[in-house]
């Protein structure tokens, strides 16, 4: 858990009040203890300076939270906090509508500065009108939360109030709401589920000596999130490598629409603004002891930027998708495991201005460029990657072994040309010889190029390719490719066999 999982006040309640076991009739006491007892598996401390039954209602106040991970430091205090038994053997939980935050930073040293101080923050989390009720039976607890709105703001950056700073810097989500369960004892499963109407974000600031200022706004609707695993005994979070090791699994979804960003900025020599806007987006986390997967996109994304140190009057640029995926074992094991790799950008274009820097007389085609390489396969490890120690151990030797590699896609559209390709690869790693180094492949890759020579003709005749190194393109292309069907249109077959290496059938290794 980061600290932003510490003050993110709806959310991380949610987390930390669902957890436990629970009876039919859930007291204000038993979800007290289930809130301190999960905080702990998250390396969060929860006290209380006071606590007092009056009726049906458990009061709490002062409750202190302390958590700390890497040299980072959050502390809050919520000067109250009301438990209440509800007649249906739920327990509504409500809590003062603003408490102080603190959380310490620490910096990366480098050669000016070795030892340097850590950032403190003094912070105010605002949730004015937030409710949850907390329930359950034996064998399930869940938890629903519901806040008009929640924001975070900086109030003091190392002793120095934001107003005297003339600093601005806040967040809010409006509209948030969500559900948590958990299930188990020994074996916790857990899932909960938030939508926000939007998220805005603010920062500004104007130096009060050199009267510079910035400002920055931003905003994303439509914010969901799920998520999804398991926890195992008493192993917390708080040491995430030793609890995936014991089997704990975790896996999280999180999706935002339309959204937008604007900035400018000045000082006394320079001076500039900007936007952006994105259609909507994803990121997706999977995590278990054998494996980590991460990945996201977005669509429909364009920006804009001017200022003075920028040679013409506006830069725009846009594309139409963006994604990323890595997946990659993260353990030893006897079987080879699966990998993936992907990176997705669809037209991509830059305004005229840049493509007029190097080519004046728009001899390329300036249609939008298009970058696919999807790749998978099978590797073994030969370490555990959740262990420190052994990472350290390292240093430049591979972690392991690839034993087969599939292309599923290449693709490279720019300025008129078209290359594309896909196949196949096993490796053989007890010969690192033949291939000097690299183990023996086995396999067969298909590429085919569409108006490569036009492009290169053209990157001669503006001058940003010499005569002589077109010249030696070409014949790199005569010896690996051969013609295609259509006009401008190679193809190559390139095998890997019999410890040798074939282009078009011919033997060239």
């Amino acid at each position: 858990m980061t600290y932003f999982s510490t003050l993110a006040g709806t959310t991380a309640l949610a987390t930390l009040v669902a957890a436990g076991s629970a009876q039919a009739d859930v007291t204000p006491e038993q979800v007290w203890q289930s809130w301190q007892e999960l905080g702990a598996t998250y390396g969060q401390t929860l006290t209380a300076a006071n606590q007092s039954r009056t009726g049906d209602t458990l009061k709490l106040q002062d409750v202190r939270m302390h958590f700390a991970q890497d040299g980072t430091v959050v502390e809050g205090t919520i000067p109250e906090v009301n438990l209440t038994q509800r007649g249906d053997g739920t327990v509504e939980i409500t809590m003062s509508p603003e408490f102080p935050v603190e959380m310490t930073i620490p910096n990366e040293p480098d050669a000016e500065n070795p030892a340097p101080e850590p950032t403190e923050l003094a912070l105010a989390l605002r949730q004015p009108g937030m409710v949850m009720v907390a329930g359950g039976d034996d064998l399930a607890t869940t938890l629903a939360f519901d806040a008009p709105s929640t924001t975070i703001a900086v109030m003091e950056v190392d002793g120095v109030s934001a107003r005297e700073m003339n600093l601005t810097a806040e967040m809010t989500m409006s509209d948030v709401a969500g559900t948590y369960r958990t299930e188990g004892t020994d074996t916790r499963s857990i899932t909960n589920d938030f939508t926000a109407a939007v998220a805005e974000m603010t920062f500004a600031m104007t130096d009060p000596e050199t009267k510079g200022k910035v400002n920055v706004r931003a905003s994303a609707t439509d914010l969901k999130g799920t998520s999804s695993g398991k926890m195992v005994g008493t192993l917390g979070m708080a040491d995430m490598a030793a609890a995936l090791q014991a089997g704990a699994a975790s896996t999280g979804s999180f999706t935002y629409g339309p959204a937008t960003l604007e900035f400018d900025f000045a000082d006394a020599t320079d001076k500039g603004k900007g936007s952006a806007s994105a259609a909507g987006g994803n990121l997706d986390v999977s995590m278990s002891g054998d494996s980590l997967s991460y990945g996201g996109g977005t669509k429909n994304v364009s920006l804009t930027l001017s200022g003075s140190q920028i040679p013409f009057p506006q830069f725009n640029m846009s594309y139409a998708e963006a994604a990323f995926q890595l997946l990659t074992p993260v353990t030893t094991s006897e079987e080879p495991q699966d990998f993936r790799l992907l990176t997705r950008l669809v037209n991509f274009k830059v305004s005229d201005e840049i493509w007029a820097m190097f080519d004046p007389q728009a001899q390329l085609p300036r249609d939008p460029a298009t970058l696919v390489l999807d790749a998978k396969g099978k590797a073994r490890l030969d370490i555990d990657l959740l262990d420190p120690k052994q990472v350290e151990t390292l240093g430049e030797k591979a972690p392991g072994q690839i034993e087969a590699l599939d292309l599923d896609q290449l693709q490279l559209t720019i300025a008129g040309a078209d290359l594309t390709g896909d196949g196949s690869l096993t490796f053989d790693n007890s010969d690192t010889t033949t291939f000097g180094g690299v183990p023996a492949p086995t396999g067969q890759i298909d590429l085919k190029l569409v108006g490569g020579n036009a492009l290169i003709d053209k990157l001669v005749s503006i001058g940003i390719v010499p005569q002589d190194q077109a010249m030696a393109a070409r014949m790199m292309l005569g010896l690996f490719a051969r013609p295609g069907e259509g006009e401008d249109t190679l193809t190559s077959t390139l095998e890997f066999k019999d410890k040798g290496f074939y282009a078009n059938g011919q033997r060239l290794q």
